[in-house]
């Protein structure tokens, strides 16, 4: 029934490891044909594998010389550390890229905002909105202070000092991007620090977008004949007579949204320490450490694409530690319990950021606890059933049988137990025919008295 359980374990985590190593390699198809139009598209939460997927696409269409780039977004944010990282591949791309916000009813919120003001053209469609970009990790800011609330002003108006750092580096972030694009300064930083909003046609009255396009195809109308600075050289866009190639987030992308994703971290941690645990107890059958083992790499490489808080880590680690020294040194749950509160604690508090699609879920987390409570008790129940079982093997089975001496001796002298000869001591002596019972062993040594 076990091996029947974990088999199709094992098939879904050696295709993940057959996976694994190719990561690196994989890329996306090459057009082919020159000069064609690559459309790419950001839908959801930016993360890990929506940066990977954008700066590789990118890449690849300055590979297969791409005359022009269209990312079309509809985010309600995302991770800081994402957003940059697909920034900076529009800013060294020497294809003009332009974001565009589609379709109806679309939003570029917070990290989607940063990536409108980076772009070389921000296009929106009809019925979309942007802004909304205060740094997540801190939310909305605090509400301004009245005449009458001087004594708090410096608490509530500005708050922490490291609020203040957040939005200041923010600001300043969004600032260079809009003076970079000849772009709305002003509302930029309100977006930051007031979490400002804007619908399609209110961004293009501020100058935060070029144009409204109702359609991919009335945007690249729109744009044709467009001169843009890219890298410090006017660039004309072109789009007649070019080629659309759409280019979806490919397996890569979707194995890193998959494994990125830290509640199923957490559970390929768990599953992994339980698979060490069952071979430490059961050693020789080699399945649950091969399958613990693998659950363990696969939750350290989803870990390191997130922001993570070592504080979090830590905890998970000790957590894993007792767990595991559990196995070890039976402490009739002391370990095992508080490797299980450790690790909950940990899991609470690993991922460093706000952003929803990145929170572990709190009732997981909280049913991971309940199930590693009992398997600590199930443990310790075997383990003391165990204890209470009578020995069946080892010298220590003789105490209590009967045999005959096969001399007559005072103190100590040789004795039959069961076809096997024994050295024994006796307090009373003994004559050959006596029945004898085996009262304790010291070593070899048999102390006997008559039966």
């Amino acid at each position: 029934m076990k091996k029947h359980y974990i088999t199709p374990v094992i098939v879904l985590l050696s295709i993940f490891t057959v996976l694994l190593p190719s990561i690196g390699e994989a890329q996306l198809p090459i057009s082919s044909g020159a000069d064609s139009i690559w459309v790419l598209q950001i839908e959801g939460a930016i993360g890990p594998a929506t940066s990977d997927y954008i700066v590789r696409a990118v890449q690849e269409a300055h590979d297969s010389d791409a005359s022009l780039i269209v990312i079309q977004i509809d985010t309600p944010g995302g991770l800081d550390t994402a957003m940059r990282e697909i920034i900076k591949s529009i800013l060294d791309s020497s294809i003009p890229v332009v974001s565009y916000v589609f379709p109806n009813g679309a939003r570029s919120a917070s990290a989607g905002t940063y990536i409108q003001y980076a772009s070389h053209i921000a296009a929106m469609a009809p019925a979309t909105n942007l802004g909304a970009a205060t740094p997540v990790q801190i939310g909305m800011p605090s509400t301004p202070v009245g005449p009458d609330d001087s004594a708090d002003e410096s608490d509530t108006a500005t708050g922490t000092a490291m609020e203040r750092k957040m939005i200041n580096d923010a600001s300043a972030y969004i600032r260079s991007l809009a003076e970079l694009r000849g772009r709305n300064v002003y509302w930029a930083e309100t977006a930051v620090t007031e979490a400002a909003s804007l619908s399609a046609s209110e961004a293009l009255q501020e100058n935060v977008i070029d144009l409204v396009a109702t359609d991919l195809v009335d945007l690249l109308r729109q744009i044709d004949g467009m001169s843009v600075d890219v890298g410090g050289q006017v660039v004309t866009i072109n789009t007649q007579d070019k080629s659309i190639e759409y280019h979806e987030p490919d397996w890569r992308t979707n194995f890193l949204a998959v494994i990125s994703n830290p509640n199923l971290i957490l559970i390929l941690g768990m599953i992994g320490i339980y698979g060490i645990i069952i071979e430490f107890y059961s050693p020789g059958v080699g399945i649950p450490g091969v399958v613990g083992a693998i659950c363990l790499l696969l939750a350290a490489y989803g870990l390191q694409l997130l922001p993570i808080s070592y504080a979090g880590l830590g905890l998970i680690l000790l957590g894993l530690a007792l767990m595991i020294t559990e196995a070890f040194i039976p402490s009739f749950g002391v370990l095992g319990v508080g490797g299980v509160i450790a690790f909950i604690f940990g899991a609470i508090i690993l991922v460093d950021t706000d952003v929803d699609v990145y929170q572990v879920s709190l009732p997981l987390v909280a049913a991971m606890g309940v199930v590693s409570v009992l398997f600590i008790g199930i443990t310790l129940h075997l383990l003391i059933k165990i204890r209470k079982k009578n020995v069946v093997s080892g010298v220590q089975i003789i105490v209590g049988l009967t045999g005959n001496p096969v001399d007559d001796f005072t103190t100590e002298g040789m004795v039959k137990i069961q076809g096997e000869l024994w050295r024994a001591h006796t307090d009373a002596p003994l004559r050959k025919g006596d029945e004898v019972r085996v009262l304790s062993v010291d070593g070899l040594t048999l102390h006997v008295g008559k039966a």
